[in-house]
């Protein structure tokens, strides 16, 4: 059987080595001048290639049943998968990296592992269109046309690509694919906050609520970082996808910070130790909230209670504070483009596909992988993740008539 995988990136790769396992002849057609570009940056160079805890929590999809039944299919065979490959990695928190910390690893072994399976890898071609003329698949590029039995379709998304392919998704909307909005995700989200600029540097570990309509939708909790005109980190990543979604619907998107997540007790718990602990007295308020905050973040929340750096702390509005504190509020424009995105919300619908082998609904013999359909998650390995499951299914699907 002539299998054709359209795209060389993480899903594509693993479809390919299984379909080849499985006796296929593959050939990978991958546009860039080397696969698995995009997996090269994962995690700063280290690779987050994986998570122990893949729920359906984690992930957003217009069909949620049907990607958790995806999910529960092939997760248990990802780490096999990779032993196989001869990746050795490790787990730090849930978190799984090759023990190299070096993303080239699992790039390298799932290149060098389909070359030897006699895989093609064909470089620096574009895939312009796909046919299907009498149960055969064509599959034109700007080089010449390639001929298979079935094609696995493992493009990826438009996120961070610098040259947008307006065929990307029309490649298979003519066999009457349905395509989700496509909006960016994992990306900062930017604000007109009049005092952003006055923030900007400031990393500060904190709780993130977003609010859409006032009405409270998600919690984050982890660093944020501070731009000129934006708000970014991966707290705020993991929060981008929803308030992209939710400016799409011009719905109200807001976060409020709370930067003494560390702080477990009451307001009275609170205002009791703030004010009233020994020896703070002589304390001014500058100085005594320097003692858990950033110096610029003091400086904003002095600036907004209109009270100077030396007052004393019995001169302090203690309900205004706390309130600012916990429930600092920045009201949301927009998020980054999908270009500067590291995934996109949206793709292929998965009420279209078969999710016991990921095959088309629509098209006998046409597959699909990876973040052209419509699976987006958190940081942490949860994107990777479902590429790597998705591909499992897909190289395996191939063999059922």
């Amino acid at each position: 059987m002539n299998i054709v995988v359209v795209g060389g990136g993480a899903s594509g790769l693993t479809s390919a080595i299984i379909a080849a396992r499985n006796g296929c002849n593959v050939t990978i057609l991958e546009k860039n001048s080397k696969c698995c570009k995009k997996l090269l940056l994962t995690g700063n160079g280290r690779c987050n290639f994986w998570n122990q805890e893949m729920g359906i929590n984690y992930y957003h999809s217009e069909d949620i049943s049907k990607l958790k039944q995806i999910l529960d299919f092939k997760k248990d065979e990802v780490l096999d998968f990779f032993k196989s490959l001869g990746v050795v990695y490790k787990n730090i928190n849930g978190y799984y990296y090759p023990y190299s910390n070096q993303s080239t690893t699992i790039a390298n072994a799932l290149i060098n592992q389909a070359l030897k399976l006699n895989v093609k890898i064909i470089t620096d071609v574009l895939a312009l269109d796909i046919e299907k003329v009498n149960n055969e698949f064509l599959v034109t590029t700007n080089k010449e046309v390639y001929k298979a039995d079935k094609v696995i379709f493992a493009v990826g998304s438009k996120a961070s690509l610098k040259n947008d392919n307006d065929k990307l998704y029309s490649l298979v909307s003519k066999f009457g694919h349905t395509i989700t909005e496509i909006l960016p995700s994992l990306t900062k989200i930017e604000t007109d906050f009049k005092y952003l600029k006055d923030l900007k540097g400031v990393r500060s570990e904190v709780t993130l609520t977003l609010f859409e309509n006032n009405q409270k939708i998600k919690e984050e909790h982890g660093e944020v970082l501070f731009n000129d005109t934006s708000i970014s980190g991966i707290c705020t990543f993991n929060l981008s996808g929803i308030v992209a979604r939710g400016l799409n619907n011009n719905y109200q998107e807001e976060i409020r910070i709370n930067f003494i997540p560390w702080f477990k007790g009451t307001k009275t718990d609170f205002i009791t130790w703030f004010f009233d602990t020994p020896n703070v007295s002589n304390y001014t308020i500058g100085e005594r909230l320097e003692g858990f905050l950033n110096y610029k973040v003091v400086l904003v929340l002095l600036k907004i209670l209109k009270i100077k750096w030396d007052t004393k702390l019995s001169l302090a509005s203690k309900d205004e504070l706390f309130e600012l504190l916990v429930n600092f509020k920045i009201p949301l424009k927009k998020v980054h483009s999908i270009k500067e995105a590291q995934v996109v919300s949206g793709g292929i619908r998965l009420q279209e596909i078969n999710e016991k082998t990921m095959e088309s609904l629509k098209v006998k013999g046409l597959f699909f992988t990876g973040e052209v359909l419509d699976v987006d998650g958190v940081c942490g390995g949860y994107n990777l993740g479902f590429a790597w499951i998705s591909g499992l299914i897909a190289g395996n699907g191939v063999l059922d008539d």
